[in-house]
């Protein structure tokens, strides 16, 4: 099978993955956020940062390697496996051995054991790191795509179950103790290579010489991503991190579901076109396009109608998250334009970029914070968007440097899904005030600004660009083909 049918099918299960775990993740989420309080979250937000930190240590940018390399040998994969197991083994004995501090730091006493039962997780996650990694670079997506799901299933049905027995905080550790269990399960069945008793220094040497550029790039994103949830939880408690937490964790879907399914297929893919600058391009310059067509309406979209969404879903104890997940929205928008960068300079061999420039975010992003958060949640998280904006024109300078690619033709890209999806906000934001001051119906509200918005941006891309609309008909049109000649073959 060529690389280009096996990156479509890559992607159609990473699709499958990213859509499928979202719809099922978000459903119990939004089950559990009824049935749990802003300060559970908050605490099972601190344990998740601790969690987050030390795991940073575990992989090592072993997994990376092992995608990016182009001859892999058996002791390679054997190396890679007893090195995870053994760090698994002394993160989790590290992490007992904590708790109690970490508990104590933070003045929550009840974190301590939530970070002792944690310490499971190094060792069950250290058993499927290799396999998850030769899926990947097999492109077994599919297999992938079943651990998700039913991972996210059992795991959901055990931490409602929990909730509605009144465990609280301990319903969301169960959640994700089982999770991790049957995902690791299934990528066991799933890939046929199992470990040998071998362990090679020189082998270990070339792994690591790959992963520590990575290991240092994830120990600074680690404070880059959750390093606001660190200083939250510190300076402001459980309750404002709850906020926080919950209005990250919908952007993050977003970014799942938007932009993140196909970063999964790009390492692989890139790092198969790293000798074919001008096809490495134009792939790029059309996961540029796609990519900000979807993600600039959306965000947008959840921007204006964050208070009806809130109020439906999650009830009115959570409507102080609303303006945290506007402003997120703007990140969002940012991220999923720079989505790319990260396969894309590990896949030309630059990993060490990455670590250079998220090293000057991380700085602004506790000069940030040092400013902001005297003035409560709202300035922290202004804050945050502000950073990502300053580091993004960098990121895709870099990007400019390892493929030479044209700015005119990269900003062509974005002209018409960022004036598109600015009408369609614009549109939606009139309409939307004149439902307010009607009718009193999140439903109906969220239905009719979404219908407007829909039809105002596919007129603009039709009015503004006739040729990418086409695409767009011919790429539904084929879609809804594919849907209707399965359904006839499966009759």
């Amino acid at each position: 099978m060529s690389i280009e049918r096996k990156a479509a099918k890559g992607v159609l299960w990473s699709v499958v993955e990213g859509w499928g775990s979202q719809a099922i993740s978000l459903i119990i989420f939004f089950l559990l956020v009824r049935l749990l309080s802003p300060e559970v979250f908050g605490l099972l937000a601190m344990a998740n940062v601790f969690w987050a930190f030390m795991n940073v240590f575990l992989d090592q940018g072993f997994a990376q390697a092992l995608i990016q390399c182009r001859k892999l040998e058996p002791e390679h994969l054997d190396t890679a496996f007893w090195t995870n197991f053994f760090i698994g083994a002394v993160l989790a004995s590290v992490t007992i051995a904590s708790a109690d501090f970490v508990a104590n730091g933070f003045n929550q006493p009840q974190l301590a054991p939530i970070l002792k039962c944690f310490s499971t997780l190094f060792i069950i996650t250290s058993l499927s790191n290799v396999q998850k990694a030769l899926l990947e670079r097999e492109f077994a997506f599919k297999a992938i795509a079943s651990r998700s799901l039913l991972g996210l299933f059992t795991s959901g049905i055990v931490g409602i179950a929990m909730a509605l027995s009144g465990y609280g905080v301990w319903s969301l550790v169960g959640q994700r103790l089982t999770n991790e269990v049957v995902g690791s399960l299934v990528l066991w069945k799933a890939s046929h290579w199992r470990p040998g008793f071998r362990f090679s220094k020189s082998h270990f040497n070339q792994l690591f010489n790959f992963g520590i550029s990575l290991l240092a790039l994830n120990f600074i994103g680690f404070f880059n991503n959750r390093g606001n949830d660190l200083l939250i939880g510190y300076y402001l408690g459980p309750v404002p991190l709850g906020y926080y937490a919950i209005a990250r964790r919908v952007i993050d879907t977003l970014l799942q579901l938007l932009v993140r399914t196909t970063s999964q297929v790009a390492l692989p893919t890139f790092s198969r076109l790293q000798d074919d600058l001008d096809q490495f391009r134009k792939v790029y310059y059309m996961a540029t396009q796609l990519t900000s067509l979807i993600a600039f309406p959306i965000f947008l979209g959840v921007a204006v109608l964050a208070p009806e969404i809130i109020a439906l879903v999650s009830g009115p104890q959570w409507q102080a998250s609303v303006p945290i997940i506007q402003i997120l929205t703007f990140s969002g928008i940012v991220q999923s334009m720079s989505f790319l960068k990260g396969p894309i300079l590990m896949a030309m061999g630059k990993p060490e970029w990455r670590l250079w420039q998220s090293l000057l975010s991380i700085t602004l992003n506790i000069i940030g914070f040092l400013i902001a958060f005297k003035w409560g949640i709202i300035a922290v998280t202004i804050a945050y968007v502000i950073r990502r904006c300053l580091v993004f024109p960098i990121g895709q300078w870099a990007i400019h440097l390892v493929i030479h690619f044209s700015w005119q033709t990269y900003l062509k890209q974005l002209v018409t899904p960022i004036i598109s999806a600015l009408s369609m906000a614009i549109s939606m934001l009139i309409l939307r005030g004149m439902i307010v001051n009607w009718f009193d119906s999140e439903i109906l509200t969220i239905m009719a600004c979404s219908i407007l918005g829909s039809i105002i941006y596919l007129v603009m891309i039709k009015l503004l660009s006739p040729q990418l609309f086409q695409i767009l008909l011919e790429l539904l049109e084929k879609s809804v083909q594919k849907i209707s000649s399965r359904r006839l073959a499966a009759k």
